[in-house]
């Protein structure tokens, strides 16, 4: 599962706050935990303030984590489920700079997931 998992890198960076958006193809919640403990084998991710994801399984079910970024979740899955990417788990990544960036880290969490969304599309190249 691990070798699955893809990561983006830093994306964007506002106030001292960094984020870098990652994801995975998973069938089951097994999958999701599976990616996420990959994931957080790198140091850099493990001590990140927050790792929000969003997921729809492919048997319809949707799951989403907000690690203590109330409501990121939810536009993670609104994201996919506009792009009906199904079985695509994402997961946004903020380390927090110590400024709060208010409505703007929805912003920037939709700025990660696109990202994500168009290099999956582009063969899995980052674009600017």
């Amino acid at each position: 599962m691990g070798d699955d998992l893809r990561k983006l890198g830093i994306i964007l960076t506002d106030k001292g706050s960094k984020y870098a958006v990652s994801g995975a193809a998973v069938a089951d919640r097994a999958g999701v935990d599976a990616a996420l403990k990959s994931l957080k084998r790198e140091k850099s991710y493990a001590k990140a303030t927050h790792n929000t994801w969003g997921v729809l399984l492919p048997d319809g079910t949707p799951l989403k984590g907000d690690d203590g970024e109330a409501g990121a979740g939810m536009i993670i899955l609104r994201m996919l489920e506009r792009a009906e990417r199904v079985g695509e788990l994402i997961i946004v990544t903020r380390w927090y700079g110590g400024k709060h960036l208010g409505g703007d880290r929805f912003r920037h969490v939709q700025t990660c997931v696109s990202a994500y969304l168009d290099a999956e599309s582009n063969g899995g190249k980052k674009t600017d």
